[in-house]
C-alpha cells in the first residue's frame, strides 16, 4: 500500500510534466497564467477610480480582453482606471500581442521540423524563415518590429496631440504610445470614452493607427520576408501572396461597401465632410480586422454595415500576427479549394504551386470550428439575454475574432453573458493557433489505405 501510495505523486507529477512539457498544451496555459496575473492587478485599489463592488468581473474581462488583444470592455478605459491600472493594461497589450506573435511564429517553425525531411526542404524554400533553433533571434526579431512598427506610430500621434490638440508633451506622449501599443497589437483599447468617434474627421489619427493595425495583422513571418527584399511579386512564397493580396482585397472592399452603406447616413457618416467620409470609410475597413477601434457608432450603423463588419471580423488578418479571426490564408484556401473543385481539379494549386490535402483539411477544421464556436456563443447569449439576434451575433463574432467592436450592449451584459465573451475571446487568440499546430503536429502518413467510397453530397 505503501509503494501505492507513493507512486501516486510521482504519477501525478509526470502526467503534470507531460501536459507543461507539449508546446501545444503549454500555450493555453502561458495565457491563462498572464491573465490571471492581470487581473489581480487591476483588482489592485491603486488601479481603479472609486470602489467598486464588482471590480472582480471588470477586472477579469478587462485582463482577458487585454491579453487576448481583442478590446471588448464592460467599464470605460478613461475613467475607471486609474494611470497605473491603464499601464497594467499596456503591459498585458504588449505581452499579449507579443506573446502570440512568437508562440504562434515558433509554433509554425516546430510543426516545419515535424513533417518530416522532404517536407522540412519544401517548407524552407517556400517560407525562407529561422529554423526552430535559433529562437533567441526569432523573439529578437519580433521584438525589434513591434517597437519599430509602434515607436514611429507613437511618434506621429504624439506629435500631432501635442500641436493640434493642446497636450502637453508628457500627457501627449502617454496617449501616443498607448494607441500605438493597442493599434499595433490590435487591441482596440482607447483612452477616450467614445473611442475614436472624437477623432473621426482626424487623418493624421485615424490613418496611423489603421497603418498600424494592418502591420501588425500581416503577421510577422509576411514581414519578414518583405523586409528581406522581397517585394518583387514574383518572389513571393504562396503564404505571402495569400496574405498580402487578401488584405489589400478586403481592404478594397470593405472600404467600398462600408462607403456605400453609411455616405448618406446622418447617425455615422452622412454629417461629416468629404474627408471625413473617406477616413472613416477606411476605417470602418481596417478596423474590423480585429482591431477594435471605432469611428462611429456602430449601435447606430446599418444592418448592411454589421453583416460587413460580420464576415471581415470572421476573416481576421495573417498568420504568426496580432490580429484574430480564422485568418486569410484559411479563407483563401478554402476559397480556392472550392474554385478547383468547380472546375473540376483534382489538386488546388495556387500561384503555380499545389497544396497539399492536409492544410486543406486544417484550414476547413479551424473555420468549421470557429463558426462552432460563435453559433455557440450566440445561442447562450440569447438565453443569458433579452437583446437581438443581430447584436447578439455582432458581439459573439467580435469576441470570438478578437475585434472589440460593440454594438454598446457589452457593459450592460449579465455576469454569466460576459463569461461567455470571456471564453470566446480566449477561445479565438489561442484556439485557432492551438488547433491549428496541434492537428499539424499530429499528422502521420498512414501505410495503408482501406477501401473507398463516394457518400451522396449536397
Amino acid at each position: 500500500m505503501a509503494a501505492r501510495g507513493g507512486d501516486g505523486p510521482s504519477r501525478r507529477e509526470s502526467a503534470l510534466r507531460r501536459v507543461l512539457s507539449h508546446p501545444v498544451r503549454s500555450l493555453p496555459l502561458a495565457f491563462l497564467a498572464v491573465i490571471i496575473a492581470g487581473a489581480g492587478l487591476l483588482m489592485l485599489p491603486s488601479s481603479r477610480i472609486g470602489n467598486d463592488p464588482d471590480v472582480f468581473m471588470a477586472a477579469a474581462f478587462t485582463s482577458v480582453s487585454a491579453v487576448c488583444v481583442t478590446g471588448l470592455a464592460t467599464v470605460d478605459t478613461a475613467t475607471y482606471w486609474t494611470p497605473f491600472g491603464q499601464a497594467v493594461i499596456l503591459c498585458l497589450i504588449q505581452v499579449g500581442g507579443f506573446g502570440i506573435m512568437t508562440l504562434a511564429t515558433l509554433l509554425a517553425l516546430l510543426v516545419r521540423k515535424s513533417i518530416g525531411l522532404r517536407g522540412q526542404l519544401v517548407a524552407q524554400s517556400e517560407t525562407h524563415t529561422l529554423n526552430l533553433g535559433d529562437v533567441r533571434s526569432v523573439l529578437l526579431r519580433v521584438a525589434r518590429i513591434m517597437l519599430f512598427f509602434e515607436g514611429f506610430t507613437a511618434l506621429v500621434l504624439t506629435v500631432h496631440f501635442w500641436i493640434s490638440y493642446d497636450k502637453d508633451p508628457v500627457a501627449a506622449a502617454w496617449h501616443g504610445i498607448f494607441h500605438a501599443v493597442s493599434a499595433f497589437n490590435n487591441a482596440g483599447f482607447a483612452l477616450y470614452s467614445n473611442n475614436l468617434i472624437g477623432f473621426a474627421e482626424d487623418p493624421w489619427v485615424i490613418v496611423p493607427i489603421c497603418l498600424a493595425i494592418i502591420a501588425g495583422g500581416l503577421g510577422f513571418p509576411v514581414i519578414i520576408q518583405l523586409s528581406r527584399g522581397g517585394v518583387h511579386p514574383k518572389n513571393w512564397t504562396v503564404h505571402l501572396r495569400l496574405t498580402v493580396y487578401g488584405t489589400l482585397f478586403l481592404l478594397a472592399i470593405g472600404m467600398a461597401l462600408f462607403a456605400a452603406f453609411e455616405w448618406n447616413r446622418g447617425e455615422t457618416l452622412g454629417n461629416l465632410s468629404l474627408t471625413g467620409k473617406l477616413v472613416g470609410s477606411f476605417a470602418g475597413s481596417v478596423f474590423p480586422r480585429t482591431a477594435g477601434f471605432n469611428s462611429i457608432d456602430y449601435g447606430a450603423a446599418s444592418p448592411e454595415t454589421l453583416m460587413v463588419t460580420n464576415i471581415l471580423m470572421f476573416i481576421g488578418g495573417g498568420s504568426a500576427g496580432t490580429a484574430g479571426g480564422i485568418k486569410i490564408t484559411t479563407f483563401l484556401v478554402l476559397g480556392f479549394a472550392i474554385w478547383n473543385e468547380v472546375r473540376g481539379r483534382d489538386t488546388v494549386t495556387i500561384a503555380h504551386r499545389s497544396i497539399s490535402s492536409s492544410s486543406q483539411r486544417q484550414a476547413l477544421s479551424v473555420a468549421l470550428l470557429g463558426i462552432a464556436a460563435v453559433i455557440g456563443g450566440t445561442m447562450m447569449l440569447l438565453m443569458l439575454t433579452d437583446h437581438s439576434l443581430e447584436r447578439v451575433l455582432f458581439e459573439s463574432i467580435s469576441a470570438f475574432g478578437t475585434v472589440g467592436m460593440s454594438t454598446g450592449i457589452t457593459p450592460t451584459l449579465p455576469p454569466t453573458a460576459q463569461w461567455v465573451l470571456m471564453v470566446l475571446m480566449f477561445t479565438g487568440r489561442i484556439g485557432t493557433v492551438t488547433v491549428a499546430s496541434a492537428l499539424a503536429l499530429s499528422a502521420r502518413p498512414r501505410l495503408f489505405r482501406l477501401p473507398e467510397e463516394r457518400p451522396i453530397i449536397g
